[in-house]
């Protein structure tokens, strides 16, 4: 627990690696995805369990690229969104995934190891991330702390 803004006593939440769930980022652009889309849902309004959840879900059906998202119809998303607990934001969460994945499919090849080598730098890679639709400052962060190594590699 710690101290809150207000003085009042919180939990601290958990800040999550994506050694947890198995992914190897700088090795594949599927595991670079995985963590990128954990992390979307992660920034949502949610509790984290059910981000989790809900991502493993996206695993499990085969909807982790952004082709596969953008493939698949808004109603399966969201129907995939409330099964792993969404039960308030899940249209707006399918409809801005849609959205988000366009655009990086169109800019980007639909790769974030591109994004990150068109990149000069982490903050530049940080502007290109929160371009996409629904991604924050925060959702920038958490993905981010996973490709410090890349641009350390850089400076070698």
């Amino acid at each position: 627990m710690v101290r809150g803004y207000n003085g009042h006593m919180v939990r601290k939440q958990k800040s999550h690696t994506a050694d947890e769930f198995n992914l190897d980022v700088l090795s594949s652009d599927i595991d670079l995805f995985r963590w990128f889309l954990l992390c979307y849902l992660f920034g949502k309004p949610i509790r984290s369990e059910s981000a989790v959840k809900t991502w493993r879900l996206f695993i499990d059906k085969k909807l982790d690229t952004p082709w596969a998202i953008m493939e698949v119809s808004e109603h399966r998303l969201v129907g995939v969104l409330h099964a792993g607990g969404y039960t308030r934001y899940q249209h707006v969460t399918a409809r801005g995934l849609k959205l988000c994945m366009e655009r990086l499919i169109r800019e980007y090849e639909g790769s974030l190891f591109l994004m990150l080598e068109y990149s000069q730098d982490e903050d530049d890679f940080s502007k290109r991330l929160q371009k996409l639709y629904g991604v924050g400052k925060k959702v920038a962060e958490i993905f981010m702390r996973e490709t410090e190594e890349a641009f350390a590699r850089r400076i070698e």
